[in-house]
């Protein structure tokens, strides 16, 4: 329950950063940017297991960069499939 929690923390921390990043104005729901943060969140820990950084001593910044980048092309690609400026 807890891992759930804080996935939906990461994912609500990470959806609005990417957002932020992004250019323009994006029309989606404060649901979507924390379903597709969370999508980061995981695509980006999956991606630093694979390349051996996912746990380093202190704050795993590396991880959190590829979750942050994979949250941003999650919404750029859900806004390219949904046909939303």
């Amino acid at each position: 329950m807890l891992s759930f929690i804080g996935m939906i923390i990461a994912g609500a921390i990470l959806g609005a950063l990417a957002r932020l990043i992004m250019r323009g104005s994006q029309n989606i729901s404060i649901l979507w940017t924390v379903v597709l943060g969370a999508v980061g969140a995981l695509v980006g820990s999956v991606v630093a297991s694979f390349f051996g950084v996912a746990h380093t001593d202190g704050i795993d910044w590396i991880r959190w960069a590829l979750s942050l980048a994979a949250a941003v092309i999650a919404i750029s690609i859900y806004l390219s499939v949904t046909g939303r400026k």
